[in-house]
């Protein structure tokens, strides 16, 4: 098989891991595909060098192909989402002075009740928080106003401001931001240089969020299909191999090498192993599930999320869900994700939707060999998303 060698833009973070791994472990090689991996400074610019070709895929945020396709933004081109990378992996923090109000306030930092830490956010605060967030059209962004509507703190108490995620604990140390809601290692590196402690994990709000995505032009996907074949199934064996603990201190060393997160690889395996330390105290707190790369059909870009991130986007910045062009939901490509992957032995959800936030344990549901289960997809406040209700 000739090796074809394809660019791929990606932001540094943990959550990049499966194309980083796909190259560096030999999956993309076994696809007779070489990754030039091309290290981003902003989301902006790894969708604009998406978008107008200068690479052939991207780690991107799940809500910008929706975003785009719902005609917000600026850009037009036409972006799909054929698997999801990474599956949560975001965490929510303080500034000192934030930190500092809630200790006196003698509030825990659990790391584990959304409800508690909004009452207390909103005890301590004068007036708006102002939250660092890496883009306006991310899940960071909807995992906050969604988790401020439904508690004390109120989505009018939230204000948003975009910081690349390596700046964001150069932002709270300047006092530019109050809080953060950012992918990992850039919360841990604003713990361990004093600028932060971590408040909740954003799988507290939603247990099964999806939070990157591997996306490529539409027309790009209709023209090569055989190479995107190749990528997809590169990617999803790197991811399968992420998801064994076996796997993580490799991956901590690769993934912490200059051209990638520059980091050490201590700050990654916190991420990968879901142990994280949330303050300069030195506490620590355990998250099972913490990011997830494969298993639970982690990777199943589900029709029904692109769907609750279009309905959550279209409230917030006021769009007419009835004038958006066409079915945004398309975006997140099923189709794709199932003529390339079945090949794999993968076992594919029998539907392309589900309701979210209804599984409340690992269920077993229909599936291509009778074999998935799915994990717990919960919403904090226990709602759930219908799509079909949601038009």
């Amino acid at each position: 098989m000739k090796t074809v060698t394809l660019s791929a833009a990606f932001m540094p973070l943990v959550d990049a891991a499966p194309l980083i791994v796909a190259q560096e472990m030999g999956f993309a090689e076994s696809e007779g595909v070489s990754l030039d991996l091309v290290a981003a400074p902003s989301w902006s610019s790894v969708r604009d060098m998406l978008a107008f070709g200068r690479v052939d895929a991207a780690h991107l945020l799940s809500p910008v192909p929706v975003a785009m396709a719902m005609g917000l933004g600026g850009v037009s081109t036409e972006i799909s989402a054929v698997s999801v990378l990474s599956v949560n992996g975001n965490v929510i923090g303080v500034g000192p002075v934030l930190e500092e109000r809630l200790r006196a306030r003698g509030f825990g930092f659990d790391f584990d009740d959304p409800v508690a830490a909004a009452k207390a956010l909103a005890g301590v605060r004068e007036g708006p928080i102002t939250f660092g967030v890496p883009f306006p059209f991310s899940m960071h962004v909807e995992l906050l106003r969604y988790w401020g509507g439904a508690t004390a703190l109120g989505e009018d108490g939230i204000v948003i401001r975009t910081v690349p995620p390596p700046l964001m604990a150069s932002a709270l140390a300047a006092g530019e931001v109050d809080a953060f809601c950012v992918g990992e290692p850039w919360g841990s590196v604003a713990v361990d240089e004093g600028a932060g402690a971590l408040l909740l994990p954003g799988k507290a709000i939603w247990e099964f969020a999806p939070e990157k995505v591997l996306a490529v032009r539409r027309d790009w996907a209709e023209t090569e299909p055989n190479l995107l074949g190749r990528l997809m199934r590169a990617v999803w064996r790197a991811g399968r191999w992420l998801s064994n603990p076996e796997s993580r201190v490799t991956a901590g060393e690769i993934l912490s090498r200059a051209q990638y997160l520059d980091v050490p690889s201590e700050l990654i395996d916190r991420a990968l192993s879901g142990h994280l330390t949330v303050s300069g105290r030195g506490e620590q707190r355990q998250v099972d599930g913490f990011i997830e790369f494969h298993r639970g059909a982690a990777t199943f870009p589900w029709r029904s999320q692109a769907r609750w991130i279009a309905a959550q986007m279209a409230r917030s910045h006021g769009v007419d869900r009835s004038a958006m062009p066409g079915d945004v939901a398309q975006a997140f490509r099923s189709d794709l994700y199932r003529r390339h992957l079945s090949v794999t032995g993968n076992d594919l959800p029998g539907a392309s939707e589900k309701v979210e936030g209804a599984i409340r344990h690992e269920t077993p549901v229909a599936s291509a060999f009778g074999r998935l289960s799915l994990r717990p997809d919960r919403f904090f406040d226990g709602r759930i998303f219908d799509p079909n209700e949601a038009g």
